[in-house]
Parts: C-alpha cells; structure tokens; sequence
C-alpha cells in the first residue's frame, strides 16, 4: 500500500501527463465479459477504469456479427449479473435486442468506459507492485494507467482466425470474407458461395445463405457433434444443465445424442465434442439446399480443389474458421496465460491469476461463464478494498486522536 499512497501523493509515475493512476482495477476489454465485471465492482463500491480499442460497447456484437444472429441459448442462461433481461424480449433475443440490453447495462450501472485505446502493452512491475497498462489511439496518443489490479476481459474471439490455404492468397480471385465480416446473403443471391467451417457460426451463415438464394457448400472435414436446439419445445442446454445435477458429464453426452437423433434422424455425430445448435440448416442440407463437401486441397482463380479430387467452381467464399484471443501480444506475463491466450487453469479456477491479474470470459462456457467469473473477481477484489478502506479509517481516526491529544 505504501507504493499506492506514493502514487496517490503524486510521486514519481505521475509526474508526467501521461501517466493515469487509477485508484482501482483497470479492466480490458467492454465487452460483456468486462461490462459484467465492471458493475459487480460497482455494486461492491470499488472504483475501476475500462478502456477499450473500439469505439462502442459490445464491438464483436455492433460491428462483426451477421444481421441474423440471435442468442443460441434461452435468455435465462445469458443475462449478465444484477440485471435480467425485459420481460418482453423473446426466449431468443436478437442481436439488435443484446446490444440494447447491454447498452442499458452500461447505463445503469454507470459504466464509462474509454473508446479507441488500444492496450499496447502489460506487465507487472515488481518493484512497485503495481500493474503498468500502456494504450495507444488511432492518432498515435499514448498512455499509462498505474493500478493494483488488472483485469483482462478482451474475451475469447478478439481476432478473426484466416488459415493459410493453398492458393487462397496468390491465385484465388473471387470475393474472401470472414463470417465476423458476413452481414446478410442478400448481396450473394445466385452465387455460388463456399463456407468454410462448420460450426455455428458455418452452419447459420450456410443457413442465411441458402434462404438468400445462394448456390451454397459448407466444407465438413470431420464428424460434427449436432443437437438441435430445443428438444420437445425445451431448450437443448436447460436439459443437460438440468440432467448434469444427478448425472455424469459422460452420460448426459450420450442421453443427448439419443434425443438428437429422435428429433434430427440419423447423423453422424461424435461425444465429447463442442455441439453444434441445429436452427434449421440441417434441413437445407437434408434437401441439397447447402451442399457437404470434403476438405479444401488448393485454390485456383476461380474454383477449388477439393481432398477428393472434385472440383467446384466458386464465386465467393466465407471463413467460418473461428477466433483466438490476442492475450499474447500485449500482456507480458507467462505464469496465468499460456500461448494460446487462455488461462492455464481449467475452469472453474480460470478467473483468477496472482498479483491482481484476473480474467474474465475465458471459460469457453458462454456468457455464463463470463458472469461467473465477474462475480467472483468482484468480490475477490472488493473483499481485499473493504478491508484497506477500514484500516485507513482506522489510520485517519488514530492519527486525529493524537492530534487533539497533543492539543
């Protein structure tokens, strides 16, 4: 504490401008993972700053999600902590109808965060004690938080992953977007559209395209783990969350795939595999709406090349390949995060790191997950500030009765 009263007295760092100290957590990251952490704070008194590389709330959900997009999940399961979802909003919110709640969220728990800085880098500074944060803006303005505490909710899909695909790059010569750029099949009426990748987002954008009117393929290299996503008018995860609190993981794995090919028929499907909610594609694939094609072997100008020899002349293709968290290139710390920019800790352990580092939204359990680890960051945090706040007091109150003693 001794280093943070220097700080507060205007000693050393913030005798240049730039330096901020933050008498707090700093949190990266305001997207739901950081907006839920920032008003468990709240609502424990603890101050906090959050600064964040776009220029809004929530920037995977407003700028790189496809217009159809709804919740996958009942709203019960996604609701951020101390605030439900209006009683109005469908079992499946749509996008437009999250972005609305958590805009609200921000309002109400008085969430400011600091848009377009970008944090450059991380790294606890030993001597201190302290966390040193510095940020960059699109105009070059750098900065330096000093805090006590960091919390990194910069999620698991910060950065669109591309892979390096024979000719994709050199020879290719039709339209190549990534689904975080996919807004509607609209445009792509008539054309004949490749989606690479096959899990939910490659299944609901092959979905979007065949309702478009698209010559639609999707590349499936091996089997898919695919539930649909209610089960008799219930939804799919409300019953294996309700079937895990009297039996194993393994078996409600095979309970569902029973169920599943009740509802969807016969598929071929692996346990132990990140499942898939069935919205309808299924369907179009079962009628040759969206055509199931092997691996991709090479690109040439204007077909590919498919790991079975066939070849299919494509106008455009979609990169439904997934995101990875960008951790590593600005957090300088190797004990908590492993390379892959995901806590080494498996959950339920993940959210917490040692000198006041935390994470949030790294469970790879959804917005559940990221409310979780808000709550038990909160208040981890807000136990450690309770207990300073007294003993300060404590300090003060000494410090005034030796004064009127002396007096």
């Amino acid at each position: 504490m001794d280093n943070m009263f220097r700080l507060m007295a205007g000693e050393e760092y913030l005798s240049d401008r730039r330096c901020i100290w933050v008498n707090g957590p700093v949190i990266v990251g305001a997207g739901p993972s950081g907006l839920a952490t920032a008003a468990c704070l709240r609502d424990q008194g603890v101050p906090f700053v959050v600064v964040e590389r776009s220029d809004c709330i929530a920037s995977l959900w407003q700028k790189r999600t496809y217009d159809r997009l709804k919740l996958h999940l009942p709203k019960k399961f996604c609701q951020l902590p101390k605030m439900p979802f209006p009683d109005h909003y469908p079992e499946y919110p749509t996008k437009r109808q999250f972005i609305d709640y958590l805009e609200s969220y921000a309002n109400k728990f008085e969430i400011k965060p600091e848009f377009n800085k970008s944090v450059a880098s991380a790294r606890f500074d030993e001597t201190s004690g302290l966390w040193r944060v510095k940020t960059t803006t699109t105009v070059g303005e750098e900065m330096e938080y000093i805090c006590r505490w960091l919390v990194v909710a910069t999620g698991e899909n910060a950065e669109p992953v591309v892979p390096d695909i024979n000719g994709l790059k050199t020879e290719f010569n039709g339209e190549v977007v990534h689904a975080c750029e996919y807004k509607s099949g609209e445009k792509y009426r008539g054309k004949r559209v490749l989606v690479v990748g096959c899990g939910n987002s490659g299944m609901e954008v092959s979905l979007d395209l065949a309702n478009h009117s698209a010559i639609a393929s999707m590349v499936v290299r091996s089997s898919v783990h695919v539930l649909p996503r209610e089960i008799m008018g219930k939804s799919t995860f409300g019953i294996s969350v309700m079937l895990m609190k009297w039996l194993p993981l393994w078996l409600v794995d095979k309970l569902l795939l029973i169920l599943s090919w009740l509802v969807l028929g016969s598929l071929s499907s692996k346990t132990g595999k990140t499942p898939v909610l069935d919205i309808g594609a299924l369907e179009k694939i079962k009628s040759g709406e969206v055509e199931i094609v092997p691996a991709i072997k090479r690109f040439s100008r204007c077909h590919v090349e498919l790991v079975d020899g066939h070849k299919l002349d494509i106008d455009a293709l979609v990169l439904a390949t997934g995101y990875r968290s960008n951790v590593p290139s600005w957090l300088q710390e190797s004990e908590f995060f492993s390379k892959n920019g995901f806590p080494k800790s498996p959950f339920p352990n993940a959210w917490e790191g040692k000198s006041g580092l935390y994470a949030a939204g790294f469970t790879r359990k959804g917005l559940a997950g990221a409310s979780a680890d808000a709550v038990n960051i909160a208040q981890d945090i807000g136990n450690v500030w309770r207990e300073e706040t007294k003993r300060q007091k404590m300090r003060r109150n000494a410090g005034h009765r030796r004064c009127i003693s002396v007096a």
